[in-house]
């Protein structure tokens, strides 16, 4: 998965400082996007999907406080994508066309649908990290 090869890649080239510091006053750090990654991943693609169990806390991907390793948030985030591989891999041509509903996702329509919407929530803010850690080297 390029996307998130691309997020190890930039998240190893920073500090566990760095990780969490929000270099704007608006926004959010690295390490919360990667909590929000992995929070949206596992829950729409993990819990939804799959039947993992996982159970999402939203707001608190944007508000931790307490700012775990940046070693454990990666495992988590990299434990994500692997959910998300193996959901991939054991879906057949019909469940792509199965209904999907979920919080936040009401209109989805279907397995596909919310693939692809999962797809470009991970672009999207995989462009705001690229921002980020522009911001963040600059500042060294």
């Amino acid at each position: 998965m390029q996307l998130a090869d691309l997020v190890r890649g930039m998240a190893k080239d920073l500090t566990d400082e760095q990780f969490w510091r929000k270099p704007f006053p608006f926004g959010n750090s690295f390490g919360h996007l990667v909590l929000h990654l992995t929070g949206n991943l596992n829950y729409y693609i993990g819990a939804e999907i799959s039947g993992t169990g996982y159970v999402r806390d939203r707001d608190r991907e944007f508000t931790e406080a307490g700012r775990p390793a940046k070693a454990a948030v990666m495992n988590r985030f990299d434990d994500a994508v692997g959910t998300v591989l193996r959901t991939l891999a054991a879906q057949s041509k019909e469940d792509w066309s199965k209904p999907y509903t979920a919080v936040r996702e009401e209109d989805a329509g279907n397995r596909f649908n919310l693939l692809l919407r999962c797809a470009t929530h991970l672009h999207h803010h995989v462009g705001q990290m690229v921002h980020l850690c522009y911001a963040l080297n600059r500042n060294r």
